[in-house]
């Protein structure tokens, strides 16, 4: 009877310690202060712009809004682009669910929430979207059309990210000279040397159909 007791005992242990810790997202700790940012079906607030800046868009959109569910879909065949919302931001956390859409044998999946970008993406910050271990944080500058001076964060030493075909729900809070990704209940990514204080947010279209719910911004007090 004692050695089933300790073998119980054992098991919870090991149990509890390889659970992570999980955290509340900040528009559940906090719900008041959020703006709704889904775009509307003319798009208006919100502008199609070329990766990398200076190539030319695709005339047909790759992007649009399901009323009816309130989601926005990026189809991710018209080419690598952003949808960029149309207000500058220097302090702020944005909150989004997103969900890539599962085809059988499809690899690679990518995405990302875009912050703290300049008007022409010549320099940027992105929170990556992907299938596998792909919470984290990275940056860069286009220089001539080409991609100079990338900043990675380490991938999170814990995968987070729900398969393709289930919902996940990212955080960013962009507050001085920090970001931060938040993931399905814990933090997995900060870079505290960002090169901009102050920039554009905005959703990736890099060639999978993906969709998006529940864009929420709050504007924190700008120090």
């Amino acid at each position: 009877m004692r050695s089933r007791i300790l073998i119980f005992v054992l098991s919870l242990l090991t149990f509890t310690v390889g659970t992570s810790a999980q955290t509340p997202s900040e528009l559940e700790t906090d719900p008041k202060g959020w703006i709704d940012i889904l775009p509307n079906a003319s798009f208006k607030g919100w502008v199609r712009a070329a990766l990398p800046p200076g190539k030319a868009l695709d005339p047909v959109t790759q992007w649009k809004v399901d009323r009816a569910t309130r989601t926005l879909l990026c189809e991710g065949d018209r080419g690598h682009e952003w949808l960029r919302y149309g207000r500058e931001l220097t302090n702020f956390i944005v909150h989004v669910e997103w969900r890539l859409t599962k085809k059988q044998g499809l690899k690679g999946y990518n995405s990302g929430v875009i912050v703290r970008t300049s008007p022409d993406s010549s320099v940027w910050h992105q929170a990556q979207i992907g299938a596998e271990n792909d919470a984290y944080l990275f940056g860069g500058k286009f220089i001539n059309s080409e991609v100079q001076g990338l900043k990675f964060s380490p991938r999170p030493k814990e995968n987070r990210i729900k398969p393709a075909g289930e919902w996940n729900t990212y955080e960013v809070r962009c507050e001085g000279p920090r970001i931060t990704l938040w993931v399905n209940g814990a933090v997995t990514s900060e870079d505290e040397n960002p090169d901009l204080l102050k920039g554009y947010l905005g959703l990736e279209a890099e060639g999978f159909r993906i969709e998006f719910r529940n864009l929420k911004l709050k504007v924190l007090p700008q120090n």
